[in-house]
């Protein structure tokens, strides 16, 4: 069933991702299980809680379980610690309150905002074999001139950021109808008006453990693990969503 034009808007108005708010926290788009797992019920704020891993960490190819638990424990799991903590700071702010003091706040709950959604983004579309498949894969050869291009286009991308920190996102971009890669160089450079399918987290916690500085051999093994049916129910709605806007 397709969204209303009201239904997707209330989806987009959560932010810069087209993402609904869920019991856990902030969520990705419809996801049945695991992080981010969608119930559309509103979160109190400063009460987000750990959304679980959706895959066993254990089974992974090429990402140790000891990483994928650090970095689901304390690097998700910190981001959104803040975020509650922040956001219990901004409901005691007050008119008596410095501006400086509110614009830090905002700043950060940002901040961990999107690293919150990006995170649970990332575990959700990991667990797979890394065999993509239709209808994206289509969708993206057709973008692209070559699914095979797209690829090329995302891993230089990804190693752009090798060293330093920052995402690598494919996205439906609202505004154009159209599928797009994006740098962003941290948590608070995103699409303005889309949709995140496809998240690679280039900071170096998520491979440093495993891989050092060898940042192409963590983007190896995070294409064997991409869950794509994940990927592909993401781009679906984000293609429902789209029509419901335009309509």
């Amino acid at each position: 069933m397709e969204m209303t034009r009201r239904e997707a808007l209330t989806a987009l108005a959560t932010g810069a991702s087209a993402v609904f708010i869920n019991a856990r926290g902030v969520a990705m788009v419809g996801e049945e299980s695991g992080a981010g797992a969608t119930s559309g019920v509103r979160v109190a704020p400063g009460t987000h809680r750990l959304a679980s891993l959706p895959f066993d960490p254990k089974t992974l190819k090429g990402l140790s379980e000891k990483l994928i638990v650090s970095h689901h424990e304390n690097n998700y799991g910190g981001a959104l610690k803040n975020l509650n903590k922040i956001e219990e700071e901004l409901a005691a702010v007050t008119k008596e309150t410095p501006g400086f003091v509110i614009s830090g706040l905002k700043e950060r709950e940002l901040s961990f905002t999107n690293s919150v959604i990006l995170h649970e983004l990332y575990f959700g579309n990991l667990g797979g074999d890394g065999r993509a498949t239709d209808p994206l894969q289509n969708a993206l050869g057709d973008a692209f001139g070559g699914f095979g291009r797209w690829e090329e286009l995302f891993r230089a991308t990804g190693s752009s950021l090798a060293g330093g920190s920052g995402w690598t996102i494919l996205n439906f971009n609202f505004h154009t109808g159209d599928l797009r890669t994006y740098w962003s160089g941290n948590h608070t450079q995103s699409l303005s008006f889309g949709d995140p399918l496809l998240v690679m987290d280039m900071y170096e916690h998520a491979y440093q453990m495993d891989f050092g500085a060898a940042a192409g051999k963590y983007i190896d093994a995070f294409f064997a693990n991409i869950q794509w049916d994940m990927v592909n129910r993401r781009y679906e709605r984000a293609l429902e969503a789209s029509k419901a806007i335009r309509s």
